[in-house]
């Protein structure tokens, strides 16, 4: 059995288990994905506070929906799918804010070992930021945190050849951005 199938049991039987009246599950789920829940959140807010917040407010939504989760198993999925709903949600109502805090936020903080390596990675962040939202969510999904392509799908409810194509576009962008950005 691979290790992500027995996650998903393991996660599933939680779920299971806190639908039976066991409170103890649900600290384990919380446990196991609280922390994840933050950084995603916090990846489109840029501000520890707020995706602490949203996470808050995905935990309430988790535990009113629960009871009525179909596949147990897909718990991670769907607790991500909440918290990137509702992160989107924020930024909808507050577009003018996100680009304040993002350069406040991103200010690069150099450290002479790691120069060379550190603006690398500050051009290829700036150059990510120019993508359209869709395609930057799922090359988040997809390289920073991980997830296959299968469950990018859960997560944003669109086909999968949908979020093949957003992360062929993007690096193709990506790709574009960074060069004219080298030539010039």
């Amino acid at each position: 059995m691979e290790m992500g199938n027995a996650k998903k049991i393991f996660e599933g039987l939680l779920v299971l288990q806190y639908r039976s009246g066991n409170k103890k599950a649900f600290s384990l789920l919380v446990n196991r994905y609280n922390s994840k829940m933050c950084s995603h959140a916090y990846w489109f807010t840029y501000d520890k506070d707020l995706a602490k917040d949203i996470v808050q407010d995905s935990w309430g939504i988790i535990i009113k929906k629960l009871p009525y989760l179909k596949k147990p198993n897909s718990f991670g999925s769907w607790a991500m799918q909440i918290v990137t709903r509702k992160s989107i949600d924020y930024l909808n109502k507050n577009n003018r804010d996100r680009d304040k805090l993002r350069e406040y936020h991103n200010q690069p903080k150099v450290d002479n070992a790691f120069e060379h390596k550190e603006a690398d990675l500050v051009k290829v962040y700036e150059a990510i930021k120019k993508l359209p939202q869709d395609q930057q969510v799922v090359l988040r999904l997809f390289y920073l945190e991980e997830y296959s392509l299968r469950e990018i799908s859960e997560i944003l409810e669109k086909s999968e050849g949908t979020i093949k194509s957003r992360l062929y576009h993007a690096r193709e962008k990506l790709k574009t951005i960074l060069k004219n950005r080298n030539d010039g």
